[in-house]
């Protein structure tokens, strides 16, 4: 059997980090240490890699692929502050919604003119297609920051796991153009044809289906991981939809979104996808067994 685990953007900036285990950086004004916050903390996020770690400790040696997502931005991104302006001239705060109607009738523009078109088109495209309507998130997950990084729980279990079985992670970088919003790790969600990377990924969506068993995690339940789950569940055959094992005490959903989610779940699970916890499955005969 063979059995491949994905991990959607297990990164520290998405982890709800208890101030004792917050990484620290320096203030270069006074030389002082301070606490870097994770910027966009998931509500259960840090147990939900504690429960991760555990599992990976324990089936690592069943597990013949590893694939971990990371959301990979800049601070000039469509979906943060900076790449907006309002008509007063401010920023929009985290968490605002920015409709088609609010770009076309002036209440938002893009803060530089050559992309106003994009903005329009864009928001215009995402309420068409029936997606989440643009959110402006707190600029997170940026290159060369700790936000970036994979949680140190599960960091420290993957690294072990290579150094275990002379194998190496796959680690996906998504999300590093700035013009469209990418969630699930197979394709933006609104593609764009002059960059490749952000269309959908078949021969990655084949990859996990060729599989025997799918195991999925990560964060945020109902955002990058949600829509990861469906782009496979849209793009596997019927039978092999069953393949797919969400580990449901690893991955929560953003506050506000929990009904969201557990919609989605429901409607996923009727399409053949396997939700359990990480401590449903138990190792006998050295197989992994669901509960």
């Amino acid at each position: 059997m063979i059995i491949k685990l994905l991990g959607i953007d297990p990164q520290y900036d998405f982890c709800d980090v208890p101030e004792k285990f917050q990484v620290k950086q320096v203030n270069i004004v006074d030389n002082s240490e301070e606490l870097i916050a994770p910027a966009l903390p998931v509500p259960g996020a840090w147990e939900d890699s504690i429960r991760l770690a555990k599992f990976l400790r324990k089936a690592g040696h069943l597990i013949d692929e590893i694939s971990i997502t990371l959301d990979t931005h800049q601070l000039f991104d469509i979906a943060h502050p900076d790449f907006w302006l309002s008509d007063t001239n401010e920023k929009p705060a985290p968490f605002t919604e920015i409709s088609h109607d609010e770009v076309k009738n002036g209440k938002w523009r893009a803060v530089h003119p050559q992309f106003q078109d994009h903005a329009l088109e864009y928001t215009k495209n995402l309420e068409d297609n029936g997606s989440f309507k643009l959110m402006i998130w707190p600029a997170h997950c940026l290159v060369g920051t700790a936000g970036h990084n994979v949680i140190q729980p599960i960091a420290k279990e993957l690294q072990s796991w290579e150094q275990k079985y002379k194998s190496r992670v796959i680690y996906i970088a998504k999300g590093h153009n700035p013009l469209t919003e990418h969630y699930g790790p197979f394709k933006a969600e609104i593609p764009l044809a002059q960059d490749p990377t952000t269309t959908l990924n078949l021969n990655l969506i084949q990859n996990f289906e060729s599989a025997d068993l799918v195991l999925l995690t990560g964060q945020a339940l109902s955002h990058c991981v949600g829509e990861g789950m469906q782009q496979l569940i849209d793009n596997f055959g019927e039978e092999s939809i069953k393949k797919l094992v969400l580990l449901r005490d690893t991955t929560s959903p953003v506050a506000g979104f929990e009904n969201i989610a557990e919609d989605m779940l429901e409607n996923m699970k009727k399409k053949g996808l396997q939700v359990v916890n990480s401590t449903d499955i138990v190792i006998r005969q050295n197989e992994l067994v669901i509960k």
